[in-house]
């Protein structure tokens, strides 16, 4: 259950993210008010893995995976580029986050 509240987490953090994008500077109603949704559920859920999971791994997982959520949203949403050096990044930061839980992840 942690696992899968970190996993919505980090969903409504990369929803949160791209609809600040969307609100043009918190001029349009409807994206501003998904944004503070979104950025409030991601806190409430990430704040809840936080029982379970280490600080560092939770951490890591969240904004690591938020970072190529956002990426790969920004591209499908609003044709952004993604090079090759984006890629490379992203490939290190997911074998970052491996590597983090190779030390256990559980208290």
């Amino acid at each position: 259950m942690t696992w899968f509240l970190l996993a919505i987490a980090i969903a409504a953090e990369i929803a949160g993210t791209l609809l600040l994008k969307r609100s043009d500077g918190f001029t349009k109603l409807w994206p501003s008010i998904g944004v503070v949704f979104g950025y409030l559920t991601a806190f409430a859920l990430l704040s809840q893995s936080l029982k379970k999971i280490d600080v560092g791994i939770t951490y890591a997982i969240w904004s690591g995976f938020g970072i190529i959520g956002a990426a790969i949203g920004g591209m499908i949403f609003f044709n952004q580029e993604l090079t090759k050096l984006n890629i490379i990044g992203m490939t290190i930061i997911i074998a970052g986050v491996v590597i983090m839980n190779l030390g256990g992840v559980s208290h």
